[in-house]
């Protein structure tokens, strides 16, 4: 019965967020990669599709860490080999941004230079680093909950098309995959 009101409130979360935020444009945002490359969104993700991921806290880095493989694997990662499935591939932007805010703001350089060293260096171009204000953001994208991350599908335009949060899950994933194809269409 918890498991049963516990999938309740995420898929009601879920669909609150999306409500809130669908047909939006993604709110500027500038960060850096490891390398300190400036990357400015909704902007520089070049008319393709781009899922990005928001923390800002150190408890919905966790749960943000649960997408890095399985997203990696479906959006980023290249096969080596040519094969019957090398020439599908997605041509997705993809971010994760640790938000880095308020006293916060001061730990960003520490967090850039462990991501560098313990970060495999194929998600460095993926990995960008917030440093500035909360408060547009929680109110553009609708943020209630620091404990869990955010995630973005943004169409070519830079508009929300899919909303979704928390740990990673094979129907979030489904579902994203299903936006980012319908935009291929």
């Amino acid at each position: 019965m918890k498991k049963l009101i516990l999938l309740s409130s995420v898929l009601l979360l879920s669909v609150y967020l999306e409500a809130q935020v669908l047909g939006e444009l993604f709110p500027d945002m500038e960060a850096e990669t490891v390398e300190d490359v400036v990357v400015k969104l909704p902007v520089d993700a070049n008319g393709k599709y781009t899922l990005v991921g928001l923390a800002y806290s150190k408890k919905s880095e966790g749960d943000l860490n649960t997408w890095l493989r399985p997203v990696y694997n479906t959006f980023i990662h290249k096969p080596e080999e040519p094969g019957l499935f090398s020439s599908f591939a997605y041509d997705v932007n993809v971010y994760f941004i640790p938000m880095f805010t308020g006293v916060k703001a001061a730990a960003q350089g520490t967090a850039k230079n462990k991501a560098a060293e313990g970060v495999d260096p194929l998600l460095h171009p993926n990995l960008l680093f917030f440093k500035g204000k909360l408060k547009p953001y929680k109110e553009a994208l609708g943020f209630d909950k620091k404990d869990v991350p955010y995630f973005f599908v943004l169409d070519p335009e830079g508009k929300i098309v899919y909303a979704t949060s928390g740990a990673y899950s094979e129907v979030k994933m489904d579902e994203i995959e299903d936006k980012v194809l319908e935009g291929d269409n």
